[in-house]
């Protein structure tokens, strides 16, 4: 008995060994991979918008007819000889016979410092284009002739200006209307355009071509030939605050027009060409201009400064950049040509697709012949903007006066 014992407790002891776990091999370490650095890449430095240089860097300025353009400085001096940094050469040119050119050139180098307009990746050259005074056919009542109203002011067209609470929305264009207690924004091209805005008893005129009409808005002010020999003028009154698009570069990527066709005279050609498109293609661009009439025996359209601008001497200006009512020395080229055209003009109007520091927008004049040289120009050119001695430039490259 005690043998089948001992043989019992050997067995169990046994088997007990038999079912004791391994010691388990601990895992090989495996060290941590380095992570690659992620390379810092230094932000591309913005170019200052207006460098200071020298006059001799203004290529033609020695050869310029300033005398030419003598009448539109003063224009300019009309709207900023109050401000003080105005109040010196603005006083100044009371003095000076506009028929010296000598004279006008000592003028603007002792009173003036020339400043470069630079794009902010430092090029100096960027896009000049043109516009002009066009004649459209109207009249004061609607017929089936003259069915497309020219509007004015609308009365629930609301300005927002946030500016005093928000410093970086002092340079766009808010415009908006009330829905309920919301502001929203005012109604688009193609909601005016099918009479959901309520402009009812706006029409200032009603004229006889859809086409003429978008131009006119785009050009910012025209004539208007009604029955009997009359003519009136009209000027910008305001903006429906959407912003511009170009129909032009549509119907280009589209394939719808060649680039080297892409001109107001190619755009009507094409309207005429397409009726049925026409519509759609004018309704892409939301933006809208309301007008007001303006004394027909003003020598030019008013400008975005307040006074009439000089055919050949104004042009149209980023006012985020430039400051509005200063000289700027032009560098570019004759529409469709390499003959220089380099020219003392005044920043005294803006546009909705002028937008940029090395942007300008030529101003031609009134007329068949004015409409044809803007029409074709899109040349590239650089700017001079010359600024009085101590002006002092914003620092955060916003022009102001």
């Amino acid at each position: 008995m005690k043998n089948l014992l001992a043989l019992i407790l050997t067995l169990a002891v046994s088997a007990c060994a038999t079912l004791e776990k391994p010691t388990p091999v601990p895992s090989p370490v495996v060290p941590p991979q380095a992570i690659p650095a992620i390379p810092v890449v230094p932000p591309i430095p913005v170019a200052p918008p207006l460098q200071s240089v020298g006059w001799e860097a203004l290529a033609g300025w020695q050869d310029e007819d300033l005398s030419a353009a003598w009448d539109a400085f003063r224009q300019s001096c009309v709207a900023l000889q109050k401000q003080p940094a105005w109040q010196a050469p603005c006083a100044a040119t009371m003095e000076i016979s506009s028929s010296n050119n000598a004279a006008l050139r000592e003028f603007f180098e002792q009173y003036f410092t020339p400043y470069q307009a630079t794009q902010p990746d430092g090029g100096s050259e960027g896009l000049v284009t043109g516009y002009y005074e066009p004649l459209l056919n109207g009249s004061r009542t609607p017929s089936k002739r003259y069915r497309h109203p020219l509007y004015g002011l609308p009365d629930d067209l609301l300005i927002v200006d946030l500016s005093s609470v928000y410093p970086e929305l002092k340079n766009l264009r808010l415009r908006g209307r009330l829905d309920g207690r919301r502001v929203v924004p005012y109604y688009n091209r193609a909601e005016i355009d099918n009479g959901i805005a309520p402009l009812k008893g706006k029409e200032l005129y009603w004229v006889d071509d859809a086409v003429e009409l978008f131009f006119l808005q785009i050009q910012g002010s025209g004539k208007v030939a009604l029955p009997g020999g009359e003519t009136v003028r009209v000027g910008y009154a305001d903006q429906n605050g959407h912003p511009y698009k170009s129909i032009g570069k549509a119907l280009v990527e589209r394939g719808d027009l060649p680039l080297e066709k892409a001109s107001m005279q190619g755009i009507k050609d094409w309207g005429k060409q397409n009726p049925e498109k026409l519509p759609d293609l004018l309704n892409l661009n939301a933006s809208y201009v309301f007008f007001r009439d303006l004394p027909n025996n003003l020598p030019g359209p008013l400008g975005a400064l307040g006074v009439p601008l000089t055919a050949g001497r104004s042009i149209a200006i980023d006012p985020r950049h430039i400051p509005l009512g200063a000289p700027v020395f032009l560098s570019t080229t004759w529409p469709n040509s390499a003959k220089p055209l380099n020219r003392l003009m005044l920043a005294q109007d803006t546009g909705g697709a002028i937008r940029g520091v090395v942007r300008a927008d030529f101003f031609w004049g009134f007329g068949k012949e004015a409409g044809k040289q803007a029409g074709s120009m899109k040349q590239s050119g650089k700017m001079w903007v010359l600024l009085p001695k101590g002006f002092t430039l914003p620092q955060n490259g916003a022009a102001g006066l």
